[in-house]
């Protein structure tokens, strides 16, 4: 069962090389600036490498309406870059998912300041 694990890592340390190459690429290859404000937060590969879920976050999300647009138009584009700068014969088919784990930890820490606020005052 090594290999097994073996193939985990490996799929683990893809994953995070593709996080690393779409992170740079929205940097330097593309000159929307819609996209500066966009981080992509994680990477999962379907088992055969085929798809690539890329979920993505942004700074200031009074601005995720036009970052959405601008980062779902870099689909097909990025996929060519991938294959360009991570050298492999097939690269995957990429899927734009919103991360919003920052915007709910922030509601979630607004709402527990605000609970704590109502105690203090009973």
């Amino acid at each position: 069962m090594a290999a097994g694990r073996g193939n985990k890592f490996s799929k683990l340390k893809y994953e995070e090389r593709v996080r690393d190459e779409i992170n740079l690429a929205l940097r330097r290859e593309f000159a929307d600036p819609r996209l500066m404000n966009v981080s992509i937060t994680h990477v999962e590969l379907t088992q055969d490498y085929s798809h690539a879920k890329v979920y993505w976050d942004t700074f200031n999300s009074a601005t995720r309406g036009d970052a959405k647009e601008a980062i779902e138009s870099t689909a097909s584009r990025m996929r060519s870059l991938l294959a360009s700068k991570m050298e492999v014969k097939h690269t995957p088919q990429i899927h734009y998912h919103y991360n919003s784990q920052y915007e709910d930890e922030s509601k979630i820490t607004q709402l527990l300041k605000d609970d704590d606020s109502s105690n203090g005052e009973e």
